[in-house]
């Protein structure tokens, strides 16, 4: 008898409720914003053997390695963009007369609070 008090306490059914509103409600964000995707692919023999290698003696499973390995790679990608606009930046006549001039400007601010 005491079990079946506890199950008609209002406060045990209004938790109850609640944690499952609340797995619901992960599930359905879960599914809507698919936190993994699942992606297949091959690779060579050799570099399946270094990356089982490499996987055990940092003792890390080989998806989170490759998933470490394509985020450093991807930065990097982006580094490298990042430097061949700067690069191409500075053979553009019109953005080097502008820093100049913000330069300029920059200098005689110094001198005015100095």
């Amino acid at each position: 008898m005491e079990d079946e008090s506890k199950i008609s306490n209002p406060k045990v059914i209004l938790y109850v409720y609640l944690y499952f509103i609340f797995m619901n409600y992960i599930f359905v964000w879960q599914i809507t914003f698919k936190i993994m995707s699942t992606f297949t692919s091959t690779l060579p023999d050799d570099l399946l053997k270094k990356l089982q290698e490499a996987a055990n003696n940092l003792s890390m499973p080989k998806n989170k390695l490759i998933e470490k390995a394509l985020r450093i790679y991807l930065d990097q990608l982006n580094k490298a963009e990042y430097i061949k606009s700067y690069k191409a930046m500075a053979d553009d006549t019109d953005v080097l007369m502008m820093a100049e001039e913000g330069m300029a400007e920059y200098l005689q601010e110094i001198n005015t609070q100095g």
